[in-house]
């Protein structure tokens, strides 16, 4: 399977030698899941495009410090990318930046939570058993790093998993797209890195509370088997 994925950002510089770019948390989160997948890495925010749909198996949105409603021609354009790829029904997984994207460019709606920020360590329950989870706890802790959440679905969507803080945490519309607000990708250290830069913007009991959830780990590799089984099971459905 070829994995298209979708950069929305750029690692700040002092970061980006020890934890590498966006798509090299995925690239190290699934090719070690799964050493068969290959990836392929568009640079969207800078208007890179495959020049065939169809030139990967399936997409991944990642991450960013926008937000879905700025006012930024490469948004726009990704925007337009998603439906094209609703469309056609290619497999799509939008992960925080890229949950938000594919509710808002598919009829729902992305603002800044009347709750404040979400960081650190979250508790998200799953609400059923999607065929691609497994068997263990339907509770499971994934890092968190946002203000703005889904605070209206798009039309057809089914929400897989929840939490009183982020009620539209995992998403999936029809079998093509699946997405999660919260960081499967993440490691701790990078968390920690992003909470000490925006301490002040954050607040200190937000800090305070998101650093002391850092106690625990996150459960990287089981939702990172989540996306494999969910890519799978649709590119068998496919083939």
């Amino acid at each position: 399977m070829k994995l298209g994925i979708l950069r929305t950002d750029t690692v700040r510089p002092e970061w980006s030698a020890r934890f590498g770019e966006y798509p090299d948390m995925f690239m190290r989160l699934l090719g070690r899941l799964d050493p068969s997948l290959e990836f392929r890495v568009y640079h969207v925010e800078r208007q890179e495009y495959p020049d065939d749909i169809d030139e990967v198996d399936a997409y991944l949105i990642t991450g960013s410090k926008f937000s879905v409603y700025d006012d930024e021609p490469w948004i726009y354009r990704l925007a337009d990318f998603v439906r094209e790829l609703h469309a056609r029904r290619k497999t799509m997984i939008g992960i925080c930046f890229g949950h938000q994207m594919i509710a808002h460019a598919l009829g729902g709606e992305t603002r800044k939570s009347h709750r404040g920020w979400g960081v650190g360590l979250h508790r998200h329950r799953l609400h059923g058993r999607p065929d691609w989870s497994d068997d263990g706890d339907a509770q499971f802790r994934i890092l968190v790093s946002h203000q703005d959440q889904v605070e209206r679905v798009a039309p057809g969507t089914e929400v897989l998993a929840g939490s009183d803080f982020c009620e539209n945490a995992v998403c999936q519309i029809g079998d093509h797209i699946l997405t999660f607000q919260g960081h499967p990708e993440f490691e701790p250290d990078y968390a920690r890195e992003i909470m000490q830069l925006r301490r002040e913007t954050i607040g200190e009991e937000t800090y305070q509370a998101g650093m002391d959830s850092l106690d625990e780990q996150p459960e990287t590799e089981r939702i990172g088997r989540w996306l494999l089984a969910f890519l799978h099971k649709r590119d068998r459905a496919v083939a």
